[in-house]
This record gives C-alpha cells, structure tokens and sequence, in this order.
C-alpha cells in the first residue's frame, strides 16, 4: 500500500499586511446596524473570508432597517448590486452600516456598506462591500403585503 509522503495541507496563516486602500471615515447619512468579527473558520484557504459569509452579513445587516417599515414578515427578493472592493480578514471588525433607498408599496430597497477595522489598524476603516437589496412586505402565506410604515419612528 503506497503510502504520502507530502505534509498535510494547512491553512496559511491570515495576511496581516496593510491593504493599500484608502482609509475613510463611516458615512455619517447611514445607521450603524451591525459589527462582528470573521473567524478563521469563515476563511478560504488563502485566508481570506469568504464572500458568502460576507453576503450573508450584508443580507442580515441590510434586513434591518426594513424590518421597522415592514412590521412583520419580509423575505429578501433581490440583490441588486454586490461589490466586494477589498478582500476581508480573519480579525477584521466589520462595521456594517445601512440606508434606506426607496419605500414601495409592497418592497423596500436598502443599502448597504462594509467597513472593515484592520486588526493592527483599528479605528482606520477601509470599504470592504457595497451593495443594494430588495426585501418585500410578506404575509403569513408569504405573499407580498402593503408596507404599513411610510416615515420611520423617531429614533433616540
């Protein structure tokens, strides 16, 4: 039985080397909506976070600002624009931030920003991700509803 001589495989360890981006500051016509850390289980093998695990940040970040119009169900119906400006980090903190763009009858588009703190930069932030989502007001066959909130509630 022949037998591998070869290594195991194993991660790389994550790029810790500043990206030559332009640092920025958080737009100040968005709200804050969510902040988490990627893991290194949410990287590929070159180290770098996945892009699903980031859409799926976007998706729950840009879910809530909506959801105050929605009052209740709503399901994500379309992503509209998706760019990923700069590859995201095991470490990084992640500030994601969200505005809505337009109130429909039945759906509502947001959007939203990444910005990534780099873990030997924090408080320098860098855009990660921008995108645009659809969510529809849903009843409960899932059906599209009237959204019942045209202005939002003020916010303290």
């Amino acid at each position: 039985m022949p037998t591998d001589s070869r290594p195991p495989a194993t991660l790389r360890p994550p790029n810790l080397e500043p990206v030559n981006a332009p640092h920025e500051n958080l737009p100040t016509d968005h709200t804050l909506v969510l902040k988490v850390i990627p893991m290194p289980s949410d990287a590929n093998a070159n180290g770098d976070i996945f892009g699903g695990w980031v859409m799926a940040q976007v998706d729950l970040a840009g879910s809530v600002l909506p959801a105050r119009y929605a009052q209740g169900r709503m399901a994500t119906v379309a992503v509209n624009q998706f760019i990923f400006k700069q590859p995201v980090r095991v470490g990084d903190i992640l500030s994601l931030v969200a505005k809505m763009e337009r109130i429909g009858r039945t759906s509502m588009t947001v959007s939203v920003g990444v910005y990534a703190e780099r873990m030997r930069n924090q408080g320098r932030y860098i855009k990660v991700t921008e995108a645009q989502l659809t969510y529809v007001a849903i009843d409960e066959e899932g059906r599209p509803r009237p959204v019942p909130a045209r202005e939002l509630p003020m916010s303290s």
